[in-house]
């Protein structure tokens, strides 16, 4: 069994803010798989279902995001899963608007998110998915930019990162990351 959790913040008032992209792409494989993601559960809303013949619970914490690692070890404890067996999706500022990073285990690298589910998790070795958001701008206050909403041209970019998102989990959970991330990980661009 999976764990595939996207972060962000509960509320309307973090809907399709940059924030929240891992909650975009969690409903975006619950579209693709017909996974019913309602239950209030382990403080977070869950889904079960079934991807590449694989068993997996959806989830999008509710604890927000600097707490996610509450939510994450309860779901973890709850139905026994291991750590390599989650799949972790959230927004980076360090990758252009719907760019992926795929990696099996790494630091939080500032993404105090990540942070809290190392801490309660006690390891950083466990697969995730960054979803580019884009750099903050010159002048923006971080907090403002990640809670701001994407413009137009942004928007169809995160429509591509859906389908690529969806691609990589099928290859995850099918115990190939090593092809999901030469698949779909961001290439360097040309200077």
């Amino acid at each position: 069994m999976y764990l595939i959790a996207g972060l962000g913040n509960p509320s309307k008032t973090y809907e399709g803010t940059r924030h929240n992209v891992g909650f975009s792409m969690i409903d975006a494989l619950a579209d693709a798989f017909q996974i019913d993601v309602t239950t209030k559960k382990h403080k977070a809303i869950v889904g079960r279902g079934v991807i590449e013949g694989m068993k997996v619970i959806l989830a999008k914490p509710q604890t927000y995001m600097n707490l996610s690692g509450e939510s994450i070890r309860e779901i973890a404890d709850f139905y026994k899963i291991d750590p390599e067996n989650m799949i972790i999706i959230y927004d980076d500022i360090s990758l252009d608007v719907g760019r992926l990073r795929i990696r099996k285990k790494g630091s939080a690298g500032g993404h105090n998110g990540i942070k809290n589910i190392i801490a309660h998790l006690g390891t950083d070795v466990f697969p995730r998915i960054k979803v580019g958001v884009g750099e903050k701008p010159q002048g923006w206050d971080l907090a403002d930019y990640v809670l701001s909403k994407y413009s137009k041209e942004e928007q169809q970019a995160l429509r591509e990162a859906s389908d690529n998102v969806i691609g990589a989990v099928k290859l995850m959970v099918m115990d190939n990351i090593d092809a999901a991330m030469n698949q779909y990980n961001a290439k360097k661009r040309d200077v």
